[in-house]
């Protein structure tokens, strides 16, 4: 118990002391620097400057508990112990050796720890800071960084940072771990990664605070296009562009050969690349105040997680999971390579519908042909090339008398055997598919450019026309006068011919939804090509079990309905692309041959396999030329980011059996499909488990009218530009507060600018007890306010009443706030700490 014969003014500075320090508990992982100020506050009325704070948290969470210890060191040692308890490990530059151990492969190099960075000031300036207190008006831009770079350097973001492994573990402390999102490794910081970093980090802190391990893994995405298409407009610029062995080889002159690069030169300008510009997105994540563990830091083609990349398509493919096959992609012809669905982006643009004939291929009774015709309408004529057939509803009675009739392809006539011309002809079928009321009621099939003709096609079992190639230009299929055009200019040069002929009925403007490159920014071209895929079902029926069992809990709720809408309808992942900077996929074809390949983790593996399939052992093995999706490879991150499958099987001491499986995913609902999803079933499929708990979605940061951020519209804010005015804390208070998960977030900056005001507020409030309640306090008088043990009724009864109110009133504050926290209401717990 504290001593009850303190003096007067004893009690006024302790009873400051304990204001602060309630506020401090509250406002620790919404204010993440403010917290730090407010601890400063304690440091002059107490003995263990951080842990009077953190452990704070801890009583008020039990509404009577309350320790604050004696301040008495000053120095660097002291100081930088921010978030440590009171039993202290001895904190060394690096992470230790016993866990660098547990977490290196048998070689010493795939699996292990960053070394933190040196500190590099000296003790002066927190000799600086104690001796001063709290000073002038709230500047955030004058001590922001600097603090942040005190608790990197000294550790406080890692797991043990407060305790070691075996004392949590001794303590029945389950470790709290939060997979960052990562974010390209080129990148710039905008308002998502904002919005991540304000969330997760009130979470990570809050879960450190209260003596849990938190483990908040960063990292990058190697981001296999947005990087490559950097590179090639930088070989754009110098008139080159990549080329394959095969054009190398074939090259028409030296000069012609020196315009192309080959795989591996063009591979170590793309790590150069990386090298000079990958640093910018983490230092701008540390600028928001994000307390990730850098010194576990990955990068989704660091050689440790590459190993996991090639395990997993191992495994897959071993399990019948994964496998070769042609079916309809989006393809961008700017890029040369097949995207997700993810990177194609829809716009609304006015196009045109464009009327022709389809001349039926009839006789009267004299055997001459007739002029009957079949009316169609379509927005891309240069498909008429591909067409296989043509689909009208079978309750139209205009032309059920032309069902299973023949109609001529325009302009595809070819010369015969005696000389003469003859078109192409296909069927007219029947589907209730086909709309009657929208353009003729006749609707051309294109199954190999179009994903409906597609479905139509196979159900029909109609043949499929490729009429494209790679780079948009129309192919030999489309006869001599269009081979070669590209699809824009064939669409011009065929209308006008077919207008020569006289079937052209007319040509509207109308507004259509374009699939554009999110990337490359031109017009996807559906196409049937040969590429690798995941079969989904039945993955997809576990990940959808994994939340309908309650092993995932989504928040909000109301997206499980997205969940079990996706993995129930699910298609097979397209996970092939047709770039060089990624993760080669990890198949090697036998000598020339296109269908005999073999799956290993690396060549040497591949070798061993083809000798025992019965080849030679001087077998001439070639390696795929295609990479993986990016979504693939981050689709391992929970798992892989902690040492799998390095540390499987291995003892409880390592990352992997520490940190998996995950607590809780933060992350947009925007990628809950095309992310998410995929780290679940992947995750299930290879490790057993469910990757994490929890699922936490929040909405997309919107501008204030609740338009969508655009660089056309001028209303982007820039997260950086707004830190520098107004500071990270004004920002993630603004981004955290008054907000439901997975709603949309108008934000303006009325609102950054008050919360600026409010943590002025908070400044003030410290500056205030520095100045008054502990000014010229003495070393001894410093010791004596030491708190030592929790109130007791006794001493919390001689309080006044309006400071018993405040006590009462801050310990329903931080059970309310404690239990939003708990139950991701964390715009709720927000609002609650700024309405005190």
């Amino acid at each position: 118990m504290p001593s009850s014969n303190l003096n007067t003014r004893t009690h006024q500075r302790r009873r400051y002391a304990f204001a602060a320090a309630h506020l401090a508990s509250t406002m620790m992982g919404f204010n993440h620097h403010c917290q730090t100020v407010l601890a400063f506050t304690l440091r002059r009325s107490s003995s263990s400057p951080a842990s009077s704070a953190a452990f704070l948290v801890n009583s008020s969470l039990q509404k009577s508990k309350r320790q604050i210890n004696a301040a008495a060191a000053s120095s660097t040692a002291t100081t930088s112990r921010l978030f440590s308890s009171v039993t202290e490990q001895p904190k060394s530059s690096s992470p230790s050796a016993a866990a660098i151990a547990a977490n290196t492969n048998d070689d010493g190099s795939i699996y292990k720890l960053k070394p933190r960075p040196t500190p590099t000031r000296d003790t002066q300036y927190d000799l600086t800071n104690l001796s001063n207190g709290i000073q002038g008006s709230y500047d955030p831009t004058l001590f922001e960084s600097q603090l942040y770079q005190w608790w990197e350097e000294a550790g406080c973001f890692e797991p043990d940072a407060k305790q070691s492994a075996e004392t949590s573990s001794t303590n029945r402390k389950e470790p709290y771990v939060l997979p960052m999102p990562p974010p390209n490794v080129t990148g710039r910081l905008h308002m998502g990664h904002a919005i991540f970093v304000a969330l997760q980090d009130v979470l990570a802190r809050f879960h450190r605070m209260r003596g849990r391990p938190v483990l908040w893994t960063p990292g990058t995405d190697h981001a296999g296009i947005a990087t490559q298409l950097q590179v090639e407009k930088a070989l754009m610029v110098e008139g080159k562009r990549r080329g394959t062995e095969e054009e190398i080889a074939n090259a028409s002159s030296d000069e012609e050969r020196s315009k192309l690069v080959p795989r591996t030169e063009f591979l170590e300008r793309v790590w150069q690349y990386k090298e000079e510009q990958g640093g910018a997105i983490t230092s701008q994540l540390r600028s928001l105040g994000a307390s990730a563990d850098w010194t576990r830091e990955r990068f989704t083609m660091d050689p440790a997680l590459s190993v996991g990349v090639s395990e997993a398509f191992v495994r897959l493919h071993e399990k019948g999971l994964v496998y070769r096959g042609t079916y309809m992609v989006n393809w961008s012809p700017g890029l040369m390579t097949a995207v997700s669905d993810l990177e194609v982006e829809y716009s609304e643009e006015e196009g045109k519908l464009y009327y022709f004939k389809y001349v039926v291929e009839d006789e009267d009774e004299d055997g001459k042909a007739t002029e009957e015709f079949l009316p169609v309408a379509t927005t891309r004529p240069e498909t008429i090339f591909g067409d296989t057939a043509v689909c009208v509803n079978p309750n139209d009675e205009r032309y059920s008398h032309l069902i299973g009739k023949r109609v001529l392809v325009p302009m595809s006539e070819t010369r015969n055997g005696d000389g003469g011309c003859k078109a192409r002809s296909i069927p007219i079928i029947a589907d209730e598919y086909v709309d009657m009321e929208f353009g003729t009621g006749a609707l051309k099939i294109t199954p190999g450019h179009d994903p409906n003709d597609y479905e139509l096609g196979k159900k029909y079992n109609l043949e499929i026309m490729n009429v494209m190639n790679k780079d948009a230009t129309m192919n030999e299929k489309c006869g001599e006068r269009y081979v070669g055009l590209d699809r824009f200019e064939a669409r011009e040069k065929l209308w006008s011919d077919m207008e020569e002929s006289g079937l052209v009925i007319k040509a509207e403007p109308h507004m259509q939804r374009v699939p554009r490159s999110q990337r490359g920014g031109e017009i996807i071209e559906p196409l049937v090509s040969k590429q690798w895929f995941v079969k989904t079902e039945g993955m997809g029926a576990k990940a959808l079990a994994a939340v309908k069992d309650g092993d995932i809990t989504i928040v909000p709720s109301r997206f499980e309905k997205v969940w079990y809408g996706w993995l129930t309808d699910i298609r097979d992942w397209c996970i092939s692309r047709q770039l060089w900077w990624g993760h080669r996929i990890p198949v090697w074809y036998v000598d020339a041959s296109e269908e005999e390949y073999i799956v290993a983790r690396n060549e040497e593996e591949a070798k061993k396999k083809a000798v025992e399939a019965g080849h030679p052992t001087d077998i001439v093995l070639r390696q795929e030329e295609d990479v993986l999706d990016t979504w693939f490879s981050s689709g391992l991150w929970p798992f892989a980011t902690v040492g799998w499958p390095q540390n499987e099987g291995k003892d409880a001491s390592t990352d992997l059996s520490r940190f998996y499986p995950g607590t809780c995913l933060e992350t947009g609902y925007d990628i809950l499909f095309f992310w998410v999803a995929r780290m679940v079933m992947l995750g299930i499929e290879l490790t057993d488990v469910s990757p994490f708990k929890v699922i936490y979605l929040h909405g997309l940061v919107r501008a204030a009218d609740g338009s969508k951020m655009s660089k056309t519209k001028g209303n982007v804010v820039d997260p950086l530009d707004t830190v520098a005015e107004y500071g990270a804390d004004s920002l993630r208070y603004s981004l955290v507060t008054g907000v439901t998960p997975g709603q949309d977030i108008p934000l303006n900056m009325e609102k950054i600018a008050a919360n600026k005001a409010f943590a002025n507020k908070l400044w003030n409030c410290c500056k205030f007890v520095t100045g008054n309640a502990l000014k010229d306090v003495g070393e001894e008088e410093m010791k004596s306010l030491g708190v030592n043990g929790p109130i007791g009724k006794e001493e919390f009864d001689t309080l006044p009443l309006p400071e018993r109110y405040i006590i009462s009133k801050c310990h329903e504050l931080v059970e309310s706030v404690t239990e939003d926290i708990e139950k991701y209401q964390l715009g709720a717990a927000g609002s609650k700490v700024g309405s005190l």
